[in-house]
């Protein structure tokens, strides 16, 4: 049985690091399409009467501006047999399915492996998680077309999923004893579908600080188009063009965080009683709890403050960027250096 178990083990690294090379020229796919999104802002605007120098020398008012978000708005909604047939974001997307499967049969097989759930260590933990983050994008984009997200979803994964096998790797062992309950299985689950929906949002608050600044660099350069301009004004990538508008990326990003906001609560819930069972007590004041806790009124405060404070634009995208910040800290930063009863990194 234990040779067995180190087989399925190997098996399992060869898998992962299968999914990194997939993911990878997912990535690389997805990459070119942003490239090629870049190409045709370029040609538009060669073809759009020049009145002001914007970003690199591509001429675009303000009109300009709103004409082309809501194209990207009706592309974004638009259902699957009617989006554009974007040759290299097809090719990104179907590998970055390909290379999902890989990352299921990597999780499942470590699974066996252990004859448990694979999220008991950090290593663990991280391999779910980041299969987690490619499962909710690609379900999203059966609702939306966020293949422009592609290239920052696909890089996120390779560099966790990379870093994970580099240095958190560690061997099958037994279930430490406060582990054996069923809330292994389904509070950790939550918090690592919560983790995946933080994610997505991230990446589209990210999108929308920049797509932000070059409305505002375009709004600028309009209000002083009769004026000479001795230099170009810059405001960001050309495929940037082609994205929806900073508010419509807003929206989004806060539905994601809402929706994994709901999870994170239930995480912190079930955590509790889970403690309980444990430990005896529903709060102990443990590092985990703690951070755990912190990211909670993070994203707390980024909901609150969004809904009813009017905190929209620059700093909801910032809230929900340290959000995310915050998970990722206490994923790695807290389960590496901070001693506690719900520490269980598995590393030495």
């Amino acid at each position: 049985m234990p040779q067995t178990g180190l087989q399925l083990d190997d098996v399992s690294v060869l898998l992962l690091w299968t999914a990194v090379a997939i993911y990878t020229l997912a990535f690389i796919a997805y990459a070119i399409d942003l490239a090629r999104r870049s190409d045709l802002a370029l040609r538009a605007k060669d073809a759009a009467p020049a009145r002001v120098l914007v970003a690199a020398g591509a001429a675009e008012s303000r009109d300009d501006l709103r004409a082309r978000q809501a194209q990207a708005q009706s592309d974004l909604e638009a259902p699957l047999g009617e989006r554009r047939r974007d040759v290299w974001a097809r090719i990104g997307t179907s590998l970055t399915v390909l290379g999902f499967a890989f990352h299921v049969a990597a999780d499942v097989t470590r699974g066996f492996a252990a004859g448990r759930v694979p999220w008991s260590n950090m290593y663990e933990f991280a391999l779910t998680g980041t299969m987690l983050i490619v499962a909710v994008y690609l379900v999203v984009l059966l609702r939306y077309d966020l293949r422009f997200l592609g290239t920052f979803i696909t890089i996120l994964v390779v560099m966790l999923l990379g870093a994970t096998a580099i240095w958190f790797y560690t061997d099958v062992v037994p279930l430490a004893d406060p582990l054996k309950s069923p809330w292994l299985v389904i509070h950790v689950f939550v918090a690592s579908l919560a983790t995946a929906l933080f994610a997505l949002a991230f990446a589209l608050s990210v999108l929308q600080l920049m797509q932000a600044r070059r409305t505002k660099a375009v709004a600028t350069a309009d209000a002083v188009a009769d004026a000479p301009v001795s230099a170009p004004t810059r405001s960001g990538p050309r495929f940037l063009r082609t994205l929806p508008s900073a508010d419509v990326l807003e929206s989004l990003a806060y539905r994601f965080a809402i929706i994994g906001f709901i999870f994170w609560t239930f995480t912190l819930i079930a955590g509790s009683i889970w403690a309980n069972g444990a430990w005896g007590r529903y709060w102990g004041f443990d590092t985990k709890e703690v951070w755990t806790f912190v990211i909670w009124v993070l994203y707390a405060g980024y909901i609150h403050a969004r809904a009813t404070r009017g905190w929209r634009g620059t700093r909801s995208a910032w809230l929900s960027i340290v959000g995310f910040a915050a998970v990722m800290f206490n994923f790695t930063i807290v389960n590496m250096f901070f001693k506690g009863l719900h520490v269980y990194s598995g590393l030495s």
